[in-house]
């Protein structure tokens, strides 16, 4: 925690891990500082002392809190397929899971994933869309999962949490 007393995360702005940290935290009304943590272009990261040490996994988000530091994500496995193979592998695993989230939902649903009270599963499925979008997933196919989308992205903490909205995004991604 910082001086002040605030959590500390440290976030990558299109880390779909990052997002839903983030989501969670403006969801709960906790304010917190973010720390960018640099990716390079290539795919490797740039990381200060500092956070290899507090994060010896050298994985975004991982989030510093009541002297705590909790670390998780999943673009080792992008970086795992290779460049070439990406899109089709991305499309693939998200159109399998998306393919049984759908059918879930038409017994769950509400307003959102589970009924009408966002639920942890919402602020997975957000950043997963996002996912989805980005890889090309014709998302005309899942229309429950667009139209919770969709609703879940008018909530301030969807909205404030949004990686156009990030310290670190690039001005050309930036909202």
């Amino acid at each position: 925690m910082t001086e002040s007393g605030k959590p500390i995360l440290y976030s990558y702005f299109r880390s779909s891990c990052s997002w839903r940290v983030r989501i969670a935290l403006a969801l709960k009304s906790i304010d917190y500082e973010t720390i960018p943590v640099n990716l390079l272009k290539d795919g490797g990261q740039q990381f200060s002392k500092e956070f290899q040490a507090l994060n010896p996994m050298k994985q975004v988000p991982a989030l510093k809190i009541d002297g705590i530091t909790i670390g998780q994500s999943n673009l080792s496995i992008l970086k795992e397929v290779g460049q070439e193979k990406q899109l089709a592998w991305a499309q693939k695993a998200i159109s399998s899971g998306f393919n049984a989230l759908e059918q879930i939902l038409q017994s769950t649903a509400g307003k959102y994933c589970v009924g009408d009270e966002v639920s942890m599963a919402d602020l997975c499925l957000v950043p997963q869309v996002a996912n989805a979008e980005r890889f090309k997933v014709d998302l005309t196919l899942y229309p429950t999962i667009s139209r919770i989308n969709k609703s879940l992205l008018a909530l301030e903490a969807f909205q404030v949490s949004h990686p156009c909205r990030q310290p670190d995004t690039p001005p050309e991604l930036r909202a």
